[in-house]
């Protein structure tokens, strides 16, 4: 694939974790201004150069970073305007709710589970007990811009307990322009190897893609739930199951290709690849049908459903666990995790578009960590991406050498029937000494413009190290 350089033009700098990057124009605006929210719970826009204040949740925000050493994944993940915002002022957040801090669902460090195939037990645990042991609570829910520009809430969509502090996503809330729904994505739950097996359950709200239509009135006070049966009737009936076998994943995106949309969406990985599917085609299911096929003990139609394979197949892999040989250090032995799932769903996934390794020994390609964005681009200022799908890891695997990088890259759709390429886009901005994770991905309204998220350390708790950069040629 071609060489790509581009440089990274600063917006602002000195701010918190930056998790959604999309711009809008505010009601009686000419203007897209750009937006920033961050996992601390700020959102700000950014308008001929000035940054302003737009809302401020951080008190309603779980207390950050306090159990796991600085570093957490919870925190302000989600923010989408309605497709009228400009005329109703409506949007739309989702966050980890203050005051839920739970002990957690399996005992020890959130991400302590291994599994073990030699013991059956360690691959069929079930969540117990989930009122009680829980890690926190998300919610979902609709705000208002007023006529007379004060922000108010108006009501909550969903409130979801998890049982992990990580695997929230980031850039959880958009807008599907095919159906107007507000499409909320869900990791599998968190820990590693999704231990209670979440993300194929179809009962399950982790590991899921999920439509809501915001334009039914059906939203007051919802339980807090994990699974959809747990539900009052009239809120299953707001929503529509997309997509199945998430692990943890930042967002979907849309491309108009002619007169249909392709989605993109990014899937983080477990040990061995980071992977980005594409689909046009899809049958979303009627929780309704979903949970009544649950009530009958079948199963619903899931021709035309999407699975993205996880927990059996870590993109378009079987799931692997990774063992250090004692007899030759450089070497790691490879055993399949989950053989019976991966048999199971093996016809039923979706293939990636791509994938990158952890460990890539190709010289022209880079070993990646977890994948932070996926965007198409359809501007004509940097040509040589024109109509491809730019993606951002979050720190480059150079052997533990300090300082972090993190990776721009970009791949393209392929009409041959096989994983596309992908290539690194090299940016010329110095960062220094410092760490520079890439922590978030966002484009504009007509994806003619990409920025990128940049943090100068692993941990929330470490604050303003956060810069936003506008990607030029």
């Amino acid at each position: 694939m071609r060489k790509v350089k581009v440089r990274l033009q600063p917006i602002v700098s000195k701010i918190n974790m930056p998790t959604v990057l999309k711009t809008a124009v505010l009601p009686g605006d000419s203007i897209e201004c750009l937006f920033v929210a961050t996992q601390v719970g700020e959102i700000f826009y950014i308008r001929d150069g000035v940054i302003r204040t737009f809302l401020d949740i951080s008190p309603r925000i779980i207390k950050l970073g306090v159990s796991s050493g600085g570093y957490d994944e919870r925190g302000l993940v989600g923010l989408a305007f309605h497709p009228h915002f400009y005329y109703n002022g409506l949007f739309y957040l989702h966050f980890s709710v203050a005051g839920t801090q739970g002990p957690g669902a399996l005992p020890g460090a959130f991400e302590s589970f291994k599994p073990n195939p030699c013991d059956p037990r360690t691959l069929n645990l079930k969540w117990i007990n989930r009122e009680m042991n829980y890690d926190h609570i998300d919610t979902v829910e609709e705000w208002i811009l007023q006529s007379n520009g004060q922000l108010q809430k108006r009501r909550t969509l969903l409130n979801i307990r998890r049982p992990f502090l990580n695997h929230n996503g980031v850039n959880s809330l958009n807008f599907s322009p095919e159906t107007g729904k507000l499409v909320l994505t869900t990791g599998d739950g968190g820990s590693g190897y999704d231990p209670f097996h979440l993300s194929q359950d179809d009962m399950e709200i982790a590991g899921k893609i999920i439509e809501i239509d915001v334009g039914k009135n059906a939203f007051y006070n919802p339980p807090v739930v994990t699974r959809f049966d747990e539900l009052p009737a009239p809120i299953q009936e707001t929503l529509t199951v997309i997509a199945k076998g998430v692990r943890n994943i930042p967002g979907i995106s849309y491309q108009r290709f002619r007169n249909q949309y392709i989605k993109y969406v990014g899937i983080v990985g477990q040990d061995l690849v980071e992977s980005i599917f594409s689909f046009v085609h899809y049958k979303p299911i009627p929780v309704t049908q979903l949970v009544q096929a649950s009530i009958m003990n079948s199963e619903a139609d899931q021709e035309g459903f999407i699975n993205f394979g996880w927990r059996g197949w870590e993109g378009a892999f079987p799931t692997s666990m990774m063992k250090g040989c004692t007899a030759n250090p450089s070497l790691d032995e490879k055993i399949i995790t989950y053989y019976d799932e991966a048999v199971k769903t093996s016809v039923k996934r979706l293939l990636p578009l791509t994938s990158y390794f952890h460990k890539d020994p190709r010289p022209d390609k880079f070993g990646g960590t977890a994948l932070t964005g996926v965007q198409p681009y359809k501007g004509n200022e940097i040509p040589d991406l024109t109509g491809s799908v730019v993606f951002t890891d979050l720190a480059r695997d150079n052997g533990s050498q300090p300082p972090v990088r993190g990776v721009l890259a970009y791949t393209r759709v392929q009409t041959e029937c096989k994983l596309s390429d992908f290539s690194v886009i090299e940016t010329d901005y110095n960062f220094g000494s410092r760490s520079a994770y890439y922590v978030s991905l966002g484009t504009n309204l007509d994806q003619t413009r990409l920025y990128l998220g940049v943090y100068g350390s692993m941990k929330v708790a470490d604050f303003n190290q956060g810069t936003v950069f506008e990607i030029v040629p």
